[in-house]
């Protein structure tokens, strides 16, 4: 229906200047007709003429493109048919000019022509090369419109598709450490075991339902932190965590378990590789959208050699080209402390 409306407003609006154009053409031979007359008859001319445009219109938009598109016949073969069906609607248009428009509409009033006259013709071609070629014009618009929109939904599955799985992969990454940790605790016979795998009940509901929403709450991550520490603290007697957190809102939006990675990675590569005290140090900051997180931890292996990212902070990575378009992430290897400084503008996520 829409398509419909649209078709007949743009004829409607042809007619409308062809009426015009018509008036302005054959005014001089028609001085003695009242205005309101003349245009009725240039009305019903510019119909007249209009029955050669609208069928070569219609047969390379409905025909003729959709062949050169979908490629159902060789490029020549539709050439050739749209050059017959030119040379066919100039030839309709003279007729219908020669023996209706001149001798019934006008009786007779305008200055007769041979059919086939040279600078007829020419004028022919202008004519209807000008409405078949907006015509035409606007369907190629269009269709390139629909296939840069294709392409932009099939790049926003493609990055949806990528960003889950992502998200998957970093989930059974963490069940794998945290399994790793109760499986210590019970080799130990440790009183703490029930009570890790209660926290890590939570944190599993948490993973497989809540953070499949795009966006939550910075208090619902920091939740999640201070879940994963409390459990983690049950295996390290000499392990100091520092947690400081300065937030204007904690009801501002963020993409669920972007910082619980870098978390997993003070405690896997710092306090379970550490035989003497050692520390964790966090800090949120959340001012007006702007987050910085940094977080350090101790290491023993006194080397400051190349960072190599693993699946988590790999993924993480990933994870934050997609999402935030203004966003940095640094990490420092030093001697003896391992340091994450991630800075994200939460107010330029980019939904895939």
């Amino acid at each position: 229906m829409k398509r419909l409306l649209l078709h007949s407003a743009f004829w409607l609006v042809y007619l409308l200047q062809d009426t015009v154009l018509e008036i302005v053409w054959v005014g001089p031979a028609l001085q003695n007709i009242p205005e309101n007359v003349q245009f009725w008859m240039a009305f019903k001319a510019a119909i007249a003429a209009w029955i050669p445009k609208l069928i070569l219109t219609y047969f390379i938009l409905y025909v003729a493109i959709p062949e050169i598109v979908k490629g159902t016949r060789k490029l020549l073969w539709t050439v050739l048919q749209v050059v017959a069906a030119i040379i066919t609607t100039i030839v309709l248009y003279r007729i219908i000019f020669v023996y209706c428009i001149n001798p019934v509409i006008y009786s007779g009033m305008l200055k007769d022509r041979p059919l086939f006259h040279l600078l007829s013709i020419l004028l022919a071609v202008m004519d209807i090369g000008f409405v078949s070629g907006i015509a035409i014009t606007l369907k190629l618009l269009r269709i390139q419109l629909a296939a840069r929109e294709r392409e932009k939904n099939l790049i926003r599955e493609k990055l949806e598709a990528e960003l889950k799985f992502l998200r998957h992969q970093t989930n059974p990454h963490f069940l794998f450490n945290t399994l790793n940790n109760i499986y210590a605790l019970a080799r130990k016979r440790s009183e703490h075991t029930a009570e890790v795998v209660m926290r890590l009940s939570k944190l599993l509901r948490f993973i497989l339902y809540e953070s499949k929403s795009e966006l939550i709450t910075v208090a619902d991550e920091l939740k999640i932190l201070d879940d994963y520490i409390a459990l983690e603290k049950m295996r390290y007697e000499r392990l100091t965590i520092h947690f400081q957190r300065d937030i204007d809102d904690s009801a501002q939006q963020i993409a669920p378990l972007l910082l619980l990675p870098f978390v997993e990675n003070a405690f896997k590569h710092g306090a379970s590789e550490s035989r003497f005290d050692s520390f964790i140090r966090i800090h949120v900051h959340l001012q007006q959208g702007q987050l910085t997180f940094k977080i350090e931890n101790t290491k023993e292996n006194h080397t400051s050699e190349e960072i190599r990212d693993n699946i988590g902070l790999r993924n993480v990575r990933r994870q934050l080209e997609l999402m935030y378009r203004d966003h940095d992430l640094q990490l420092q290897n030093e001697p003896q402390i391992f340091s994450v400084k991630l800075y994200i503008n939460l107010t330029s996520y980019a939904q895939v």
